[in-house]
């Protein structure tokens, strides 16, 4: 059984092993949280490919105890060109999911990085060459990593649609068939683009040689993308929201994530809170303020300069009573409303001066649009697909649009003092599993790794599945079950240790300098420590 990890003087936790070892090299040496993210996040780019990489957006919350983080978004737009009447001439109803005309928003991940790196110099004393911190990623991309067992079991469940989409199976099936569990993948392409970014500077990703190249490579395959698209990108210093949960304070990202979802769920939950973790109290009425929070969420949430109201004022007082009401105590309230998927990767560092770093990306799908351009041998994310083509969509596309977006990153200063940085990947079920470690952590008194460890739930819709039922870890107390159906909820029984219940992770830094972390058996993660 995993144990929660303890030391004093720095921590990065990742859902793969070598991210994490990166990150942590990094804090060996010197460097700040920060720049620990950075090494960490263009690692795992490259060692778990079909969760993220340089084609794709991210979300960070950086910040120490005793004061608000600071939040990056690093999220593209859609292509100027990419307007409903576009995909009508192309014959579309709606946005393909796989494919070139998947490929409709700039990505921002690589901004979000030179955002980071900024921020490290400008506040937090960061002095660490970029090239030091993508040598670890551009080492793997050119020797090669050993195949994970979820990266050869998404490649084998997805080929079907995705074997014919340009550059897809000259990487992942380059001899017809997925690539075996321990076989050597090698990026070459990637390992030229991450040494390019490294020599030229981040922002060749988007006015430099590097934009020419994939711009030039987007056009040819029958993307929207332009160039003008990668070169009006910024990733951009934003407020997190923030609302009280039972005396500690939690942060999220603003729209367009569905990070205020995550903020209301806790928040109406603490007005109705079970006594302990784990029976039939705390998962009904988590998931009914999942519901109502989500209701919020696919009414209001999207591009905010869309939306009439601002996320800040659905988390007053007064509007979370409101709420309130609608949330079912007795009864399981009726479901489904629309729901997303999304593939992804969390990571979290702390240095031991108490600089924290709660971090999150992805390619949105796995693989994401599964176009692979030829020069660079990136792979474009398929972030746009969220959009709508209907006039009355709340995530109608526009030229020009921000994505609605599932990945969030969550921070939380507890009443005590102590700095909790956690989060998952996992789309729909990403608010759902952040509850879930807060609460059994912050409110409940659960050790961390067990908060991480312990079954989950999910209600909504699972990659490649249509239903949008309750589904719960068969680790869970039979009883627990059997009152759930009782209050009314379509309860599925799933695997002990499902993947798509996300690779969660957390980092608790202590007043006293105490490091704490988690990292999830549904991962290929650790949480390295020094």
């Amino acid at each position: 059984m995993l144990q929660t990890k303890r030391s004093y003087s720095g921590m990065v936790t990742a859902p793969h092993h070598l991210a994490a070892q990166a990150g942590l090299a990094v804090l060996s040496e010197g460097g700040n949280a920060v720049e620990a993210m950075i090494a960490s996040a263009a690692t795992i780019a490259v060692v778990y490919p079909h969760m993220n990489g340089l084609g794709g957006d991210s979300f960070w919350l950086v910040g120490r105890a005793g004061s608000a983080p600071v939040g990056i978004q690093a999220c593209g737009r859609s292509a100027k060109a990419a307007s409903r009447a576009w995909y009508r001439e192309h014959g579309c109803s709606t946005i393909p999911s796989r494919g070139p005309l998947a490929a409709l928003t700039a990505a921002g991940t690589v901004d979000g990085w030179q955002k980071a790196y900024e921020l490290s110099r400008d506040r937090h004393g960061g002095r660490m060459p970029l090239s030091r911190l993508l040598e670890p990623a551009i080492g793997y991309a050119a020797d090669g990593v050993a195949v994970t067992q979820t990266l050869h079991d998404n490649t084998s469940k997805k080929r079907a649609e995705l074997q014919d989409v340009p550059g897809f199976a000259d990487v992942y099936l380059p001899q017809g068939v997925p690539l075996a569990v321990g076989a050597r993948l090698r990026q070459p392409r990637v390992a030229a683009t991450l040494r390019q970014l490294a020599q030229a500077g981040l922002s060749d990703f988007y006015r430099g040689d590097l934009a020419r190249s994939m711009a030039a490579d987007l056009e040819r395959l029958g993307s929207p993308l332009r160039l003008s698209d990668l070169e009006q990108h910024r990733a951009a210093l934003v407020t997190p929201l923030s609302v009280d949960v039972a005396g500690h304070k939690v942060f999220n990202m603003p729209p367009p994530t569905q990070g205020l979802a995550s903020l209301l769920i806790l928040a109406l939950y603490a007005r109705r809170m079970a006594k302990g973790a784990d029976g039939v109290d705390h998962l009904h009425r988590l998931v009914e303020s999942t519901k109502a929070s989500f209701r919020i969420r696919n009414r209001y949430v999207t591009d905010p300069d869309y939306m009439a109201q601002s996320a800040a004022e659905f988390l007053t007082d007064e509007s979370i009573s409101a709420l309130e009401k609608t949330v079912a105590v007795d009864h399981a309230a009726r479901w489904p409303d629309p729901t997303a998927q999304g593939d992804t990767v969390w990571l979290a560092a702390t240095d031991r001066n108490g600089l924290s770093v709660s971090f999150i990306q992805s390619i949105y799908w796995e693989f994401g649009s599964g176009v692979i351009l030829p020069q660079s041998g990136v792979t474009w994310q398929n972030r746009g697909t969220s959009f709508g083509l209907a006039e009355t969509d709340i995530n109608r596309l526009e030229p020009g649009r921000l994505p609605f977006h599932t990945i969030q990153p969550a921070m939380a200063e507890l009443s005590d003092g102590r700095l909790l940085s956690y989060g998952t990947m996992g789309g729909e079920g990403q608010p759902q599993t952040q509850a879930a470690i807060f609460t059994r952590y912050a409110l409940h008194g659960q050790d961390l790794q067990s908060t991480v460890t312990a079954p989950r739930w999910l209600l909504g819709r699972t990659w490649g599945e249509e239903n949008n039922n309750l589904k719960v870890e068969s680790r869970f107390d039979p009883a627990v079950i059997d009152a759930l159906r009782a209050l009314g909820h379509d309860i599925q029984v799933v695997g002990a240790f499902e993947e798509f219940m996300g690779h969660a992770g957390a980092i608790v830094w202590h007043p006293d300098g105490l490091l704490e972390g988690a990292s999830d058996p549904r991962s290929d993660g650790v949480v390295a420590a020094r």
